[in-house]
């Protein structure tokens, strides 16, 4: 069993719109009230309350603040699990030593999203609408069937627009075994290159749409603020950040699904993608190539279809003759591969990727032995 999203647009009326953000709000405070809650009691006692703390106090908050019995159970208990999974990823960071960044309280406008738990209680799609409980039923485009059982519902705020989003859990549907396997060696000239010779060429979203975007955010900063102008400016620069998303979001998909549906095993590069990013002048190149979200729809798609996504080290990769392994230190400016060696001449961005399905290949092989000599013992 695995988890499948399926999104779906709203188009809530005006009073039903106006409901969702009153909820929102009404969750944004509690969740800033959680923020502090924790953040007084550890610097008073040594001691902050835990998930099943807060959960138990929502009950006395809705006696103290008759508002809250206007937002369903299950979006307020979301709301503590929501600070507890920031305090969980601070701690994280800060035992990992990174610099780990305390929770923050959100802003006015800040908090986009309300999730039930629990499908069909609270919230239930019919036909052509969503409805929801305390605040009515949405009109809904059902542009496909839900794929499983749903098991949680989302209704996120994203601009303008509204959307709901279903997690269902469905059924593997592994696809047929394929002997092809590939190498994947990701870059910036190029979106990705194979060990077949071939290139996916890097899209550049934000770069073909950045000179729009700047002067719409221009066109902001000229009008006053809080003027029907500057709402409407605002409005022009969320819908360029949206589309870039949007086509970013396709592009990641796409390509992910026709290496998944041809290679049985596809190889790839265990990077350091966020320590990257920290490199303030290749930092924009590698937000907009979207390596992350490729990486992560890669690896979703292949485990649903029963394919193999095997991570290598990326030390030397580009450095090391594919041919015979002769090792050859080359400048980053230096794109072409040639071995003084074996004579062997061919792109570097190939070379490194045929060097990571070459790695891939062996450490898939001694995985395997090792789960068959472990299937083995089990037996004995």
């Amino acid at each position: 069993m695995h988890t499948i999203c399926v999104k779906y647009r709203l188009y809530p009326t005006h009073a039903q719109q106006t409901a969702l953000e009153q909820t929102l709000d009404i969750c944004r405070q509690v969740y800033n009230s959680f923020l502090h809650w924790r953040k007084f009691a550890y610097e008073t006692t040594g001691e902050a309350p835990g998930l099943r703390q807060q959960e138990k106090a929502l009950t006395v908050w809705k006696a103290e603040h008759p508002e809250l019995k206007s937002v369903h159970a299950h979006l307020l208990q979301n709301v503590a699990v929501r600070v507890d999974l920031a305090f969980q990823a601070f701690f994280r960071r800060a035992k990992q030593g990174q610099t780990p960044g305390y929770p923050r309280e959100k802003g006015a406008g800040c908090y986009d999203s309300l999730t039930w738990k629990e499908y069909g209680n609270g919230c239930r799609l019919n036909t052509d609408s969503l409805t929801l409980s305390k605040i009515g039923t949405i009109k809904a485009v059902m542009h496909r069937y839900l794929p499983g059982t749903p098991k949680t519902c989302t209704v996120r705020r994203q601009g303008d627009k509204w959307y709901a989003t279903f997690a269902c859990l469905v059924e593997q549907e592994p696809l047929p075994e394929s002997a092809e396997t590939v190498g994947l060696d990701v870059g910036l000239e190029k979106f990705a290159a194979t060990s077949d010779g071939e290139f996916v060429e890097n899209p550049r979203f934000f770069k073909k749409d950045e000179k729009a975007l700047k002067r719409a955010q221009r066109k902001v900063e000229r009008h006053k603020k809080g003027s029907r102008k500057r709402r409407k400016a605002k409005k022009m620069v969320r819908r360029i950040h949206e589309r870039i998303a949007n086509r970013r979001h396709d592009f990641c998909h796409q390509t992910a699904r026709r290496l998944v549906n041809r290679y049985g095993l596809i190889a790839v590069e265990k990077l350091n993608i966020q320590g990257m990013v920290q490199n303030g002048h290749l930092a924009k190149s590698i937000q907009d190539a979207a390596w992350s979200m490729f990486r992560r729809v890669l690896s979703e798609k292949a485990a649903s279809a029963g394919r193999q996504v095997v991570e290598v080290n990326p030390a030397y990769t580009s450095q090391d003759c594919s041919g015979c392994g002769y090792r050859a230190k080359k400048k980053l400016s230096e794109r072409w591969h040639f071995c003084p060696m074996c004579g062997l001449s061919l792109d570097r961005d190939i070379n490194a990727a045929v060097n990571i399905l070459q790695t891939a290949v062996g450490l898939h092989s001694v995985r395997k032995a090792e789960r068959s000599r472990a299937d083995l013992s089990a037996a004995e």
